[in-house]
C-alpha cells in the first residue's frame, strides 16, 4: 500500500504537487488543517462557490466579545456584581464546519453545502460529512459522510497523496449530488 501511495504521489502531475503538501504526522491539528484545506479546494473546484457570510459573522461576534471583555475589565464593580454584564451566549450553526458554499452556478434545484470534518484527539479516524445549508428546504438532500483512517492519504514522510484524497472527496460529493431513488 505504501508503494502505491508513493507511486501515486510521484505520478500525480497536479500543479499543487510541485510543492507537495506535508504535515507533521505526530500533530493531529496539522493533519486536520491540511486535510480540511485540501477538502475545501476540492469542493470549490467542483463549482461550489464559498459562502463567507458565516466567517464574517464570526469575526463580528469575536470583535463584540473583545469589546465586552474590555468593558468588563474596567467596569467599576468587582466580579460577583458584574456577572450579568459578562453573560453572553452565542449559538452558531457552525459546529465542525470547514466550508459553507452557495449552490452551483446555474442550479435551480439545489442548496449550498455545509462540509464538516472531525478528527478526534489521539485518533487517526477522519470523518467528513456533507449536508445542505438549509436542511428544511425541499431541495435539501440527505447528508452523506465517510470515515477513514488518515494513514490512507499520507506517506510515511507526511506528504499528502492528493490523488487518493481527491478520489474519496469527489465520491462523497457525487453521492450527495446523486438524485434520490423514488419509491413507486
Amino acid at each position: 500500500m505504501q508503494e502505491k501511495k508513493t507511486d501515486m504521489a510521484a505520478n500525480n502531475t497536479n500543479s499543487s504537487n510541485k510543492n507537495p503538501k506535508k504535515a507533521n504526522l505526530l500533530d493531529h491539528h496539522s493533519i486536520k488543517h491540511l486535510l480540511d484545506e485540501s477538502v475545501s479546494e476540492i469542493v470549490t473546484g467542483r463549482g461550489y462557490a464559498e459562502d463567507v457570510r458565516m466567517s464574517n459573522f464570526r469575526l463580528l461576534m469575536g470583535s463584540i466579545i473583545i469589546i465586552i471583555a474590555l468593558l468588563a475589565q474596567f467596569y467599576p464593580k468587582k466580579f460577583p456584581e458584574n456577572r450579568d454584564f459578562l453573560i453572553l451566549i452565542l449559538y452558531t450553526k457552525e459546529k465542525n464546519a470547514i466550508l459553507f458554499t452557495h449552490p452551483p452556478e446555474g442550479s435551480f434545484n439545489s442548496t449550498g453545502l455545509v462540509v464538516s470534518s472531525k478528527l478526534p484527539r489521539f485518533s487517526d479516524i477522519y470523518t467528513l460529512s456533507i449536508a445542505s445549508v438549509d436542511p428544511k428546504s425541499k431541495a435539501a438532500k440527505e447528508p452523506v459522510e465517510f470515515t477513514k483512517s488518515v494513514t490512507q492519504w499520507f506517506t510515511k514522510d507526511g506528504i499528502l497523496v492528493e490523488g487518493l484524497l481527491w478520489k474519496d472527496v469527489e465520491g462523497l460529493v457525487n453521492d450527495y449530488a446523486r438524485e434520490p431513488k423514488k419509491n413507486k
